[in-house]
């Protein structure tokens, strides 16, 4: 099984009943209303993803709730795709978290779907809802605070920075061209490496294929089972990366740190590099 579908699959399974087709949009739904792959529904990322109140995810009872309504059942193929590209792997990294079975990403999401002459529908699609029993939580993929602290003292973990280099450098805390936001500090967690989240993709937004990524990710990880940490500003590029290191060459001991700079950043007394 593989985790990346191309937009050749996705034609051939538009009508699949075992196949739920989600766009991840990082605004509202603005990007999804404009226009989407047909088959697909809509979720804003934060609204379908996480808790309402608290910064954290739902309760698996909440979610199982999300998932049913969305006529998701445990067995369903579920492919998402972002606007932009890093919200649908933040969703595939979340569902992986709770331990949905299948979850995929589409290549190249709509850009590419648009550049092989295919076209965007408004209609939303009508489902039905369906019966969604939780799962065991994944929680081996993911880095709290304190397991990143430590981390830093330890020579067998490598820290990834998959923020742009502005953000890296310390010029920034906000994305480039953005409202620069996101945390009182500005710099990086001592010893991180940079990897932007841009250099693992092509122009189209697929992703760059297995020996140009093993050529930018090795430069620091020397190994398959090397424990790495990723992070970003809110840890949506940092699950593009964990996408490719996990799915696509087959890394075993890659975490997410969710909290990332916006937490990092804020917290009193946290060693900070510039």
């Amino acid at each position: 099984m593989t985790s990346l579908v191309d937009t050749d699959w996705i034609a051939e399974n538009i009508n699949n009943s075992k196949v739920r087709l989600i766009e991840i949009d990082w605004d509202g739904l603005t990007d999804y209303e404009a226009g989407h792959i047909p088959g697909a529904i809509g979720w804003n990322w934060k609204a379908a993803l996480w808790d309402p109140f608290v910064r954290e995810f739902p309760t698996k009872e909440e979610f199982a709730a999300r998932l049913g309504a969305a006529g998701i059942s445990p067995d369903t193929i579920v492919v998402f795709y972002g606007a932009p590209v890093q919200f649908g792997t933040y969703a595939w990294w979340v569902f992986k978290l709770f331990g949905h079975k299948d979850v995929r990403i589409l290549d190249g999401g709509k850009v590419k779907w648009q550049r092989d002459g295919r076209s965007l529908v408004g209609d939303v699609p009508v489902v039905a809802s369906t019966d969604y029993n939780t799962a065991l939580m994944a929680q081996n993929i993911r880095a709290g605070r304190d397991q990143v602290l430590d981390a830093i003292d330890r020579p067998d973990t490598v820290i990834l920075d998959h923020r742009s280099s502005e953000e890296y450098s310390g010029q920034r805390v906000g994305l480039p061209g953005k409202p620069d936001v996101g945390a009182e500090r500005y710099g990086r967690i001592p010893g991180a490496k940079h990897v932007p989240f841009d250099s693992l993709l092509n122009e189209d937004t697929t992703f760059k294929n297995k020996a140009e990524l093993l050529k930018i990710i090795g430069q620091y990880v020397d190994r398959p089972s090397a424990p790495v940490i990723s992070y970003c500003r809110l840890a949506h590029r940092a699950t593009l990366a964990s996408f490719a290191m996990t799915e696509l060459l087959e890394f075993e001991n890659v975490r997410v740190y969710d909290g990332s700079w916006t937490e990092w950043g804020s917290m009193v007394g946290m060693p900070i590099e510039r």
